[in-house]
Formats: structure tokens, C-alpha cells, sequence
């Protein structure tokens, strides 16, 4: 079975469920580490801990409410990690938990993927809109 035709039965399998977000893995999960921040959050973790500024300045339009609010959610998933020492003020660190290393190579293989066709998909927009 090719990549296509295994992804289609997975497909029909999440069917069977309903496509019910509390049981069908892609509505809850990949709904959530999909999104444009998550995915740029886990790459910056990728090379090591970072503290909350060194991650706003590594990603410079995210607002500091969707760098917080896309960290707790990744906390809360089990795929980061936050250190807080105690210190005046206090130093908080981020770090990617060992759920969220093992999800480097389908990120990594993705990452590939949108690179080598990334011209091939602004092609197919332009294509669109000049026909629009």
C-alpha cells in the first residue's frame, strides 16, 4: 500500500470514530501542534532550551499573549517543558520534554517537504489568482 492509499484508510478509520475530537487523533492533536506557532516553537526548542525573551526575539511576530498562550497549551500536551528557578525575577526556561524530541522527525520530514515544494505551491497560487 503507497503513502496515499495508507493515508486514506487512516482516514476512514477516524471515520469510524465519528471524526470525534475527543477520540480521532488528528482533531485533537494535529489540530493543535499543526498550527503555524506550535510548529515554529517545537523547531526553536529543537536546538536546545531557550527562556521566554530568546524565544520571542527567534520568532519576531508572535505577540508575547500567542507566545504564552501557545506555550501553556504545548506544556499542557506534554511537549514542552518550563523550568521556573527561583530567582528575583524569577528565570523561566523552555525546553522540549522527551514527547516532544520524538516528534522532531515527522516535524523535521514535513519541514523537508514544504521546503522542496514550496515553489511548486506559490506556482499553483499565482496560477489561481490569475485566473480569478
Amino acid at each position: 500500500m503507497d503513502a496515499h492509499q495508507a493515508l486514506g484508510a487512516k482516514f476512514q478509520d477516524w471515520q469510524s470514530f465519528g471524526l470525534d475530537e475527543t477520540r480521532c487523533p488528528v482533531r485533537n492533536l494535529l489540530d493543535q501542534i499543526g498550527d503555524r506557532w506550535s510548529m515554529l516553537l517545537l523547531s526553536t526548542l529543537a536546538s536546545g532550551p531557550k527562556r521566554f525573551s530568546a524565544l520571542a526575539r527567534s520568532i519576531p511576530d508572535i505577540s508575547k499573549r500567542m507566545l504564552t498562550q501557545t506555550l501553556r497549551t504545548l506544556e499542557r500536551d506534554g511537549f514542552v517543558h518550563r523550568d521556573v528557578q527561583p530567582t528575583v525575577p524569577p528565570s523561566v526556561t523552555y525546553s522540549l520534554t522527551p514527547l516532544g524530541e520524538s516528534f522532531a522527525g515527522p516535524l523535521l520530514g514535513l519541514v523537508e517537504w514544504a521546503e522542496a515544494n514550496f515553489a511548486a505551491v506559490l506556482d499553483a497560487r499565482a496560477r489561481v489568482r490569475e485566473a480569478a
